[in-house]
């Protein structure tokens, strides 16, 4: 697949901020299932970009602006083309030991209600014990915008029953971690199935460690594994430590932040556009 990403965050003040510092996770890089074919990221004010690359292998890019602004405007455009692995992740530069991603963090710690979830998956092992708390969590945990926040934890999600990609993410890290599996955060975009491309927000998962495979990602807010729809991102301990944008604003007040997001199978949309000109008929989008 071959998928197109048109992705802005905007960043509006009240009075203009003096200095802003923006820790950008918002590139790609190309490993065994995907290729970036493109890719560019630009700002509407002038600005220092300084790119490096951090202890979990993510491409980071750290803003810098030059003067005091009202408003800012971070976009990335490019393509990626994609291929289905079975969700097994691996061409990524890995310079820690799996055994890093078992510590828990203030968002994946486990509660008694979380240990005791935990314990219903002891009988199975492996790919299948994964598996079974993915599709377990998807059933759980209803998809619904608008209940968490980023500082939601785990324990937090998994009581409310109720919340998005991330917080699926975060529970499955914290049961998998606590059944003694490697787990982490991953961030990235999707291709809807349902053929939206315009989209509130970039997706996540999670990866787990699996003897024989290696890391393997699982998707339990869709309750798949991540294929030829999944564009990988960034990955760390948990949301923080892959998340697209983090930073600080000096001055300003009254920060308010908005996102434009679409994602699109390139060569679908060309085929949907032939068809309209051609005044052929629209085949609908796999489910």
């Amino acid at each position: 697949m071959r998928i197109r990403i048109d992705h802005a965050t905007t960043y509006s003040y009240d009075q203009a901020a003096r200095f802003i510092i923006q820790v950008l996770r918002l590139t790609p890089r190309s490993c065994d299932g995907q290729q970036v074919d493109r890719w560019r990221i630009e700002t509407d004010v002038d600005a220092r970009l300084r790119q490096s690359e951090d202890a979990f292998g993510n491409i980071v890019h750290t803003l810098y602006t030059e003067q005091p602004a009202d408003s800012l405007t971070v976009r990335v455009t490019g393509e990626v083309t994609t291929t289905d692995t079975g969700g097994v992740m691996s061409g990524w530069p890995e310079r820690l030991s799996p055994l890093v991603f078992l510590r828990d963090t203030p968002l994946t710690t486990c509660d008694a209600a979380l240990i005791d979830f935990a314990e219903t998956f002891r009988d199975k092992s492996g790919l299948e014990q994964l598996h079974a708390l993915m599709a377990a969590l998807h059933q759980r945990i209803t998809f619904e915008v608008g209940v968490t926040s980023a500082t939601h934890t785990a324990a937090q999600a998994f009581a409310e029953g109720r919340g998005v990609c991330q917080d699926h993410a975060h529970v499955f890290i914290a049961v998998a971690r606590r059944l003694g599996v490697p787990a982490r955060y991953v961030s990235g975009h999707m291709v809807r199935m349902d053929g939206q491309t315009d989209q509130e927000a970039a997706h996540a998962w999670a990866e787990a460690h699996v003897d024989g495979l290696g890391w393997v990602g699982f998707d339990p807010a869709n309750g798949v594994s991540p294929s030829e729809t999944h564009v990988r991102i960034a990955s760390g301990p948990d949301y923080l430590g892959a998340a697209p944008v983090r930073g600080t604003s000096y001055g300003g007040g009254g920060e308010r932040l908005s996102v434009k997001l679409d994602v699109r199978d390139v060569r679908q949309s060309q085929s949907q556009q032939q068809a309209q000109q051609s005044g052929g008929r629209q085949f609908g989008w796999p489910r």
